[in-house]
């Protein structure tokens, strides 16, 4: 199945249970790991390890293969893989330290200018 449409699934699957700050990403000319990345903030480890459940399970059975499920022990960060997407259900202070959107944004990254020798 296209990644497009297994976002489509894991976006709505976050919406079912009430995830905000929902944020799609197409990587595909970032890395050849994976097309897409969701991430999506939630308000307690029980919401969270939820939230990452539900969409494990939308994802299942939509046809897609789940490579593996890492984070749900403690709940503060749970990651999806499901192949072509990847799905990241953070808590808020979580996500912020991380800024993954920031870390898979395609814009190139600053340099700090040299100190020219005069």
């Amino acid at each position: 199945m296209p990644s497009p449409k297994l976002a489509k699934i894991a976006v709505t699957a976050l919406e079912d249970i009430k995830a905000h700050d929902i944020t799609v990403l197409d990587v595909r000319k970032l890395t050849a790991i994976t097309d897409t990345l969701v991430i999506a903030s939630a308000d307690s480890n029980r919401q969270v390890r939820a939230l990452a459940h539900h969409v494990r399970d939308k994802l299942k059975e939509s046809g897609a293969s789940i490579v593996g499920v890492e984070g749900e022990e403690t709940g503060e960060w749970v990651l999806v893989d499901a192949g072509d997407i990847v799905v990241h259900v953070m808590q808020p202070a979580v996500r912020a330290y991380y800024n993954l959107e920031e870390l898979w944004s395609a814009r190139p990254p600053r340099r700090a200018k040299a100190a020219s020798a005069a």
